[in-house]
């Protein structure tokens, strides 16, 4: 009888405790793959992260589906990039999801570029230059520097929300960052031979990429940003590609290829595929295996690269 009560009292003090820790736990709502997995990193098992996106996905363009609605509808905390990244479908999932806890301005709102410099505001807002961001490019997490700033106040939000495990967030940033900066350091000394190098882009989502490596980007295949490459622009393009010494022609893994692939065959640069988040291929897993993947693609193209003036 004794060994049963026994029995029967470690299974309910057992339940309590796992519905405590559910309840303990944090559940981010994430935008975009990057930054759920950065909760991650800095929450281990005290969040459940959710991305409402994923690497093949472009994130400009998502519908408010009601699985999304209802996803919003329980989360404690919202990270997405901002800047008008998401302006086409996030604020309809505000509205329908009815969540008080992360609207603007409560603590359950993060938006990552409100914490780091952006790069390319545009001088003269006019919508006919195409799809263009008014506060600036909203692609931080292309630089592994700006994700080390976000994660910095990301854990702090962390913290004040679930202030019981405030000395695990904060144990994990260290950590976290302690590897992402060694890790910075191993991919700036491998990419040391790509400053300097040009290239083409499908859209004008490089930048901050362009900033950290020292890559300058010379055109766009998109004509203007967000409009599709025509077949005007795209021979206009191999015009450019044979005076200018072009290291490779970028694009991200949820774009379409042929227009890549079109000016490749016809001026013999590389035509890359970059993961763009985590999840873009298959080796791009977590935010590390993001960059690895992406540096090694990139000294790949400048290893095959035909000299100036020459065809392969």
């Amino acid at each position: 009888m004794h060994h049963s009560l026994t029995k029967t009292f470690l299974a309910l003090t057992t339940g309590v405790l796992l519905a405590f820790s559910s309840q303990a736990a944090i559940n981010v709502f994430a935008c975009e793959p990057e930054w759920a997995a950065l909760a991650t990193e800095l929450g281990g098992g005290n969040i459940h992260a959710f991305s409402a996106t994923h690497g093949k996905q472009d994130p400009h363009y998502i519908q408010a589906r009601p699985s999304l609605i209802a996803k919003l509808r329980n989360a404690d905390l919202l990270v997405c990039t901002g800047a008008d990244l998401e302006i086409g479908w996030l604020p309809v999932l505000l509205r329908k999801s009815g969540n008080r806890r992360i609207q603007p301005g409560q603590p359950g709102y993060f938006m990552a570029t409100d914490f780091v410099p952006l790069l390319d505001k545009p001088q003269i807002l006019d919508r006919s230059a195409g799809d263009i961001h008014a506060a600036g490019s909203p692609h931080i997490h292309t630089d592994p520097r700006r994700i080390a700033t976000v994660a910095r106040v990301l854990a702090q939000r962390l913290q004040a929300l679930n202030p019981e495990q405030a000395n695990v967030y904060q144990q994990r940033a260290d950590e976290f960052l302690h590897k992402w900066q060694e890790a910075i350091t191993r991919w700036e000394n491998r990419a040391k031979g790509l400053h300097g190098k040009k290239i083409i882009t499908h859209h004008k989502n490089w930048v901050y990429l362009q900033d950290w490596l020292g890559l300058q980007g010379v055109a766009t295949l998109e004509p203007k940003p967000g409009v599709p490459p025509t077949a005007s622009h795209l021979s206009q393009l191999h015009a450019v590609a044979k005076q200018e010494p072009v290291m490779a022609i970028i694009y991200a893994a949820y774009q379409n290829p042929k227009p890549a692939l079109w000016l490749s065959k016809r001026s013999g640069i590389p035509a890359v595929e970059l993961p763009f988040t985590v999840g873009g291929n298959k080796q791009a897993t977590d935010l590390f295996s993001l960059f690895d993947t992406t540096i090694d693609a990139l000294l790949q193209a400048a290893g095959r690269q035909p000299e100036h003036g020459q065809q392969p």
